[in-house]
């Protein structure tokens, strides 16, 4: 998806992320709050690694976005709070000014198409 296509969703409330189940390989589909910051997506677990869908992301790290009218193929990775201490603090300064709220463990989400 093209850089002006994703600004077009950085207002939505929401994106739905569908992960794969670690253990039946199912889709697993979850309604999410969201940032966008340097043409990726940023969603924050308030349930950290204990997360199911956190845990998929573990496993694997393709995932399927969907946002507005967008459908997005993209990889995952839960950010690491020494080794990307920055961008952590950015993308938690953004979820506070879009949502009055940004704790929890944030995941990147990197379109690939």
């Amino acid at each position: 998806m093209a850089r002006a296509s994703l600004e077009t969703v950085a207002g939505e409330e929401f994106l739905y992320l569908t992960t794969v189940g670690r253990k039946t390989g199912a889709p697993r589909e979850i309604e999410i709050w969201f940032v966008l910051h340097r043409e990726r997506f940023y969603l924050f677990c308030e349930r950290g690694e204990a997360a199911g869908w956190v845990r998929n992301i573990r496993r694997d790290p393709h995932v399927k976005v969907r946002v507005g009218c967008s459908r997005i193929q993209a990889l995952a990775r839960v950010l690491d709070h020494e080794r990307d201490r920055q961008l952590w603090d950015e993308v938690q300064a953004l979820a506070n000014q879009k949502y009055g709220w940004g704790e929890g463990l944030p995941v990147e989400i990197a379109p690939t198409e």
